[in-house]
């Protein structure tokens, strides 16, 4: 049985793929993320995704390796990382009252075969119209400033939306599980159905 490598140094995506209770090893790739002239962000997503999993199957070249990517885009521009408070409140306030797309970049890739799969799953939040006050207090209690569009999600961040839209929550989190588990079946793992990758609790 092939080991299964999660390509990311995330606490979040592993913490989401350990709801699959599937035995798993986690590894950091080193890939320049710039996009290339022309890339739309859901292109970018998905070779970013395929770029990590090849990476990673370099240093585990006979593993399973799950590939991710996100972005966020509102009207049309992607979102990055803030990395200070006074950008945070910029991306906020332009995200208030309106909806934030999220593309999230996937790939299953069986260094073994060479057989890449790949996806781009999609996800909207609307945001509640907020108030400059509550932006800062929202800013100050919880400090996103290496999360993409200013907000953590899976934290206070569910506060600022007023609705969410998409097929799976955990997309927005960074790793769309449903999407994995169908890509996992495609390679002859049944995560409802006993294995050798299933792990022990």
């Amino acid at each position: 049985m092939q080991t299964l490598i999660l390509g990311s140094s995330s606490p979040f995506r592993a913490e989401l793929l350990a709801k699959l209770h599937l035995n798993f090893l986690t590894a950091s790739p080193d890939i320049d993320e710039s996009p290339k002239p022309n890339e739309t962000p859901d292109q970018l997503v998905r070779r970013l995704a395929e770029s990590k999993a090849r990476k990673i199957a370099e240093q585990y070249p006979d593993s399973l390796i799950i590939g991710s990517d996100q972005v966020a885009v509102l009207n049309g521009q992607v979102m990055g990382k803030p990395g200070n408070h006074l950008k945070a409140i910029e991306q906020l306030s332009a995200a208030s009252g309106n909806t934030v797309t999220f593309m999230t970049g996937l790939a299953l890739f069986n260094a073994a075969t060479g057989n890449m799969q790949s996806d781009v799953d999609y996800f909207e939040v609307v945001f509640r119209t907020l108030s400059a006050e509550q932006i800062e207090f929202y800013l100050t209690t919880e400090q996103p400033y290496q999360c993409a569009g200013s907000f953590k999600s899976e934290g206070f961040g569910i506060s600022l939306f007023k609705e969410l839209r998409g097929r799976d929550p955990n997309s927005l989190v960074g790793l769309p599980l449903i999407r994995l588990i169908e890509l996992l079946a495609n390679e002859n793992i049944d995560v409802l159905v006993s294995s050798p990758l299933r792990a022990s609790y």
